[in-house]
């Protein structure tokens, strides 16, 4: 790979949002870039830096550069070099401001027409979200991200402890989480009710149908979409096709491309893993045809 210069960008009108540009680099046949390709803009993994999670985005974005595409890696307000807001948006409220900040940016300073918007955990979480509202967004690049446990989940869940020796053995002697769940049910049972709330979780139907609403505008906007799942997240997630059983009513057919990760970490800490992954987006960028 071809060594690049890279470009600090300010974006969004106050100049409040940092990020980097990895630009296009030629193909090794010297005809040049081509233009109609998207721009791609990688998010924050929670707090973490532009970086990424052990320079995961750094990877991946120079790895995507080498095939044609510009990308941008970027710091949502209050993360890393980016400037705090000071409007008072919550949370969520103020990630979906600057992601439209930052395209609204690109397209009137570089005429950028198509972007794919790529994250992990809540970089993921708000690429999906925010695709919903912006035809702009032709695709989204989601890695572990959030999806409500389902039928199947539980059955792979219970089914692979069932037949553990040491599991009959914790419930033997009292030491098996289960025991706690009793406990906790006959406490409650006996408090007043009247203060019992339940638990907000991705399985809360208000949560759900907020997901379900996601997915299903991003699919209304033909966004095409790669989601990789890793074992790690075994308490969200824990068999490929979750994504599909827990929105049954959407329609992904023909722009859903998952992947399941066995052996690997949330963060991708292996290089192994890292170079597995950066492959994968690679084929999937390459051989989509964004609309």
């Amino acid at each position: 790979m071809n060594a690049v210069a890279e470009q600090t960008l300010l974006l969004g009108p106050a100049n409040g949002l940092v990020g980097v540009i990895t630009p296009a680099q030629p193909p090794a046949d010297g005809i040049g870039v081509p233009d109609d390709k998207p721009f791609v803009v990688i998010l924050n993994a929670g707090i973490i830096h532009r970086v990424g999670p052990n320079r995961l985005h750094v990877s991946l974005a120079r790895a995507l550069s080498a095939d044609g595409f510009p990308v941008l890696r970027v710091d949502l307000s209050g993360l890393g070099d980016s400037a705090a807001r000071e409007d008072g948006a919550a949370p969520l409220e103020a990630a979906m401001a600057d992601i439209k900040d930052v395209i609204d940016t690109l397209q009137a300073t570089r005429k950028v027409q198509r972007v794919v918007l790529m994250g992990l955990c809540s970089g993921a979480d708000h690429s999906v979200i925010y695709a919903a509202s912006d035809p702009r967004v032709v695709g989204v690049a989601l890695l572990d991200p959030s999806i409500p446990r389902t039928t199947g989940y539980y059955l792979k869940h219970y089914a692979g402890r069932f037949f553990r020796a040491r599991t009959w053995m914790n419930v033997a002697s009292g030491r098996h989480p289960l025991w706690k769940v009793v406990t906790r049910r006959q406490s409650v049972a006996s408090a007043d009710m009247a203060d019992a709330r339940p638990a907000v979780t991705l399985e809360h139907p208000e949560v759900r149908a907020f997901l379900e609403k996601a997915y299903g505008g991003a699919l209304a906007n033909d966004t095409q979409m790669l989601a990789v799942l890793t074992s790690d997240r075994e308490r969200q997630h824990n068999y490929r096709r979750q994504l599909l059983d827990a929105f049954p009513a959407l329609n992904f057919k023909g722009r859903l491309l998952i992947e399941y990760f066995d052996h690997c970490d949330h963060t991708f800490t292996t290089l192994a893993n890292q170079q597995r992954l950066v492959a994968l987006v690679r084929r999937w960028m390459q051989g989509t045809r964004f609309r």
